[in-house]
């Protein structure tokens, strides 16, 4: 689930693009470390808190709505001036912090966490395993995305590709957040 598109994949191959895979980094660890912290989580107990709660589900999903819009917005002419130092890549902690309120990473930490946790290990041992397993797959995949970026900056040049190209990704976020609120 890690590699196939969504938002932290969309907004990691334009880093890519317009920073380069090196100053995209922060911004890959960043997501690994989050998702590492949120599975942490998920399997020491806050999903179950989740399921019982679901007005809690109806908010995350309604605030992540919301910004996967907003982020789709900004991502139609970020491209024009990529040669450009403008804008920088998302922080380490910034990159974290987006996982709370990213709908693929929620639904990949109960995923790992119902799925995948060492249930016949004590709980700590599992916690830190996941987690740690989970941060160890994602980074390898996440850092793909950014690859990808960085590596068609040629093709960029093209002012149709890197329109097509805009609104490729940002019409990727608006149906995940379509999605995420019909679903």
């Amino acid at each position: 689930m890690f590699i196939t598109p969504g938002p932290n994949n969309a907004m990691l191959t334009i880093s890519g693009l317009k920073f380069g895979f090196k100053r995209s980094l922060p911004h890959i660890s960043g997501i690994s470390l989050g998702h590492a912290l949120q599975v942490s989580l998920i399997c020491t107990g806050l999903g179950f808190i989740l399921i019982q709660n679901p007005q809690f589900q109806i908010v995350l999903k309604w605030m992540c709505f919301f910004y996967l819009i907003y982020l789709a917005y900004k991502m139609i002419g970020s491209i024009k001036d990529y040669k450009k130092e403008k804008g920088r890549p998302l922080k380490i902690y910034e990159a974290a912090l987006f996982q709370w309120i990213n709908p693929k990473a929620w639904t990949i930490a109960i995923t790992v966490a119902s799925g995948f946790m060492p249930l016949e290990e004590e709980l700590w041992v599992a916690v830190i395993f996941t987690g740690l397993m989970s941060s160890l797959v994602s980074f390898p995949c996440i850092s793909l995305w950014a690859l990808f970026g960085s590596l068609i900056k040629n093709l960029i040049s093209n002012t149709l590709l890197k329109k097509i190209f805009e609104y490729f990704f940002a019409i990727l976020l608006i149906s995940t957040g379509i999605y995420l609120i019909l679903n």
